[in-house]
């Protein structure tokens, strides 16, 4: 009997957009250690040449930054060129581009008799720009790398998948309704994918992060100016059972899991990397 091991993924092509940020970072290095050609995709091509050469330096794999915007189909089609002619045809998609902003988020987690009259600080106070922005990021930020980077997983019948879903998707935290719902919607695409593709031998699942600390939350889950947890930040620990926030590497596991032929019987699934949260009821 062959060992179970992630051989398959040594020099195979994945894309990774949203690959420079804090997790995205982290995932970059799990395919680097499988020896993996990796495509860091994203809108800053310095900060992904450089994320790129750093993770290049110390490991054996080959990393390249690639300029892409995930809300632009033009400029995916043009990176898939450019990832084409410096890797080869395309193995493996990781969409990790995504998150949340300031301008789609609510002052207070509830409405009260107290604020009733500040409506700016509620659900009715949210600019609707801001609120598109966080939506098209994380789930037409999905959409588009997907219909061109798995173009090449059609050519070969062979091909996976992986999007980076959020416990908000089961559990859609206060305060943040765009990308709550945003995510909500990238686990009922990742199932409808994986029907529409299933025959043709291209797997969709995701993964759903628990609480991690990113630069798109720190505002939230943090106070700037004594570095310790906000009350908000508080609360998260508090309701997971594991006691912390997750690290970054914690993602990596699972995702080596779901890309590799390890689980070639498995597609339309979205797990939970997340400490226990979506089992704990709060008693």
């Amino acid at each position: 009997m062959k060992p179970i091991s992630f051989d398959d993924l040594k020099g195979k092509v994945c894309v990774i957009t949203g690959g420079a940020g804090v997790l995205g970072n982290a995932l970059v290095k799990a395919l680097a250690s499988v020896e993996m050609k990796i495509a860091i995709a994203d809108i800053n091509k310095e900060v992904a040449d450089a994320v790129a050469a750093e993770i290049a330096a110390e490991s054996n794999a080959t990393v390249i930054g690639i300029e892409a915007n995930v809300l632009d189909k033009a400029s995916l089609e043009k990176a898939k060129l450019e990832i084409n002619e410096k890797l080869g045809e395309i193995d493996i998609l990781i969409n990790g581009a995504g998150g949340n902003s300031p301008q789609a988020t609510t002052k207070v987690e509830q409405m009260t008799e107290e604020n009733i009259d500040k409506l700016e600080d509620t659900f009715y106070g949210l600019e609707m720009e801001g609120f598109d922005k966080v939506f098209a990021l994380n789930f037409k930020g999905t959409l588009l790398p997907t219909m061109v980077f798995t173009k090449d997983m059609l050519k070969k019948r062979k091909g996976v998948v992986l999007n980076i879903s959020s416990m908000n998707s089961y559990k859609p935290l206060t305060k943040i309704p765009a990308y709550s719902a945003a995510k909500a919607s990238i686990n009922n695409l990742t199932q409808w994918l994986a029907v529409h593709l299933a025959k043709v031998g291209i797997r969709v699942n995701a993964i759903a992060p628990g609480f991690f600390i990113t630069n798109q939350n720190r505002f939230l889950v943090t106070d700037e100016k004594t570095g310790n947890f906000s009350p908000r930040g508080q609360k998260i620990v508090n309701n997971t059972p594991m006691g912390k926030f997750g690290d970054p590497e914690d993602l990596q596991g699972a995702t080596l899991f779901l890309i590799s032929d390890v689980s070639s019987f498995v597609t339309g699934v979205i797990i939970p990397v997340d400490g226990g949260y979506s089992a704990f009821g709060g008693v």
